[in-house]
């Protein structure tokens, strides 16, 4: 994405309150964020609900921040705090940067070809180990996500960071020794033959209980 296809967000600026006020301010439809980085003043500011997630849904990785209709500020989202019921934006701060200068951001991994993985055709277990991954870039050369492919894998296979093949213009920055996915033996069946052998040691153990029990009063029986 060019700096020309950025999408604006507009705001207005609202003086720093506590969470009464904030709670205030979801209820009318607007959501609380605040704005903070590139050498200036933190900012707080109310956003519709609706315009954030038209915005967030057509954004790259940065928009172009206006506060009361000023000239626009380029940002990237720092955080979002979504309710934990119906996933609704509750809070988002904003980050300034420069489109000529690199940051830090993290991004999704997926793992695609999954279903054509040998290891997969033969009852192998998928499992993904690392969902996100820190990278550096310009601003508008973060991607929403970097995908790796699968298709290969056999069961035993593990898949480290260093495997990965990102666009020229991203840096990975985790550990190259970091395990993305692996691939293992399939486990139910020795589960259940484990769940088997232990079942069948306890019945086995529990028998000469159960007979040393009726003879016990037997004996005393006889005695008397």
């Amino acid at each position: 994405m060019t700096p020309a296809e950025t999408t604006a967000l507009t705001v207005a600026q609202r003086e720093p309150a506590g969470s009464r006020a904030a709670r205030r301010l979801r209820r009318t439809g607007s959501v609380p964020g605040v704005v903070y980085g590139g050498g200036e003043d933190p900012v707080a500011f109310a956003v519709g609900s609706r315009e954030l997630r038209q915005a967030l849904a057509h954004a790259g990785a940065v928009l172009d921040l206006r506060i009361d209709g000023a000239g626009g500020t380029p940002v990237v989202v720092k955080d979002l705090s979504r309710h934990p019921v119906s996933g609704e934006t509750v809070h988002i701060d904003l980050l300034r940067v420069r489109l000529d200068r690199p940051i830090e951001a993290t991004v999704v991994l997926e793992l695609i070809g999954a279903e054509s993985a040998p290891g997969v055709k033969e009852g192998g277990v998928l499992e993904q180990i690392t969902h996100e991954i820190t990278i550096e870039a310009l601003p508008n050369d973060i991607p929403d996500s970097l995908a790796h492919d699968v298709s290969e894998l056999q069961i035993g296979d593990t898949v480290t960071l260093q495997a990965l093949r990102p666009p020229a213009t991203v840096k990975l920055l985790d550990d190259s020794e970091t395990v993305i996915a692996t691939l293992t033996p399939p486990r139910l069946q020795v589960e259940d033959e484990t769940e088997i052998e232990q079942e069948t040691q306890l019945v086995g153990e529990g028998a000469p209980e159960g007979d040393g029990e009726s003879e016990e009063p037997e004996s005393e029986r006889g005695g008397e």
